[in-house]
């Protein structure tokens, strides 16, 4: 069945998952691939739908939403697949979103972005090799809470592959390109959910350019 649902943007960590999260659910979606710092996200059309001015964007019948973690959760939600485990009960619910809120919140914004900004865009935010480096001994002293729980778990919530995974493998990827060397259990957790199709495929549709 059709279904009428864009994705707005590419290129980067954060339009990753909603692509991967559509894949995974093997929703019709239709992706126009801007850019962050390209421009298109200022102009009068997609300002219009996204006065943040930010990627990623969903447009879903009359929902426009933003904010990638947003977006996650109600296509999880609302597009049901068994490829995907979805949260039932209020215990589970908690759990993933404890655990989605440590990984945005500790890995990507605290420690991976503003690493991005002192590092990738430095010609835009300065250089600070000294804001790079405490945001590296952050991230390796937060990966290890990742660490610990994989010694016991195949995915972040042991019902199955979710949510959290999608977003704990972005800030992984995020990491390696910035040459990190992650401890064993969470190597092990990347090499094998790097080997799922959905993932193989939204990689090469979000980096095509």
């Amino acid at each position: 069945m059709s279904v009428l649902l864009k994705l707005w943007g590419a290129g980067t960590a954060r339009t990753l998952r909603p692509i991967w999260m559509a894949e995974e659910l093997e929703i019709d979606y239709e992706l126009i691939p801007i850019g962050p710092r390209t421009g298109e996200t200022q102009t009068k059309e997609f300002t219009s739908l996204n006065p943040k001015q930010k990627i990623p964007m969903m447009q879903h019948k009359d929902l426009n939403l933003s904010e990638s973690l947003a977006i996650c959760r109600y296509l999880q939600r609302n597009f049901k697949s068994k490829n995907i485990f979805l949260p039932d009960d209020e215990v589970s619910i908690a759990k993933e979103e404890e655990w989605c809120n440590f990984i945005y919140g500790e890995l990507d914004e605290t420690s991976l972005y503003v690493m991005r900004r002192h590092y990738d865009l430095k010609d835009i935010y300065g250089d600070s090799p000294i804001v790079v480096e405490a945001c590296r001994e952050y991230f390796m002293r937060q990966i290890h809470v990742v660490e610990n729980h994989l010694s016991s778990s195949k995915t972040i919530l042991k019902d199955g592959f979710g949510l959290a995974d999608i977003f704990l493998m972005t800030c992984l990827d995020w990491a390696i390109f910035y040459e990190f060397s992650l401890p064993d259990n969470v190597a092990q957790y990347r090499d094998r959910i790097s080997l799922r199709t959905a993932y193989q495929k939204a990689m090469k549709i979000n980096y095509s350019n």
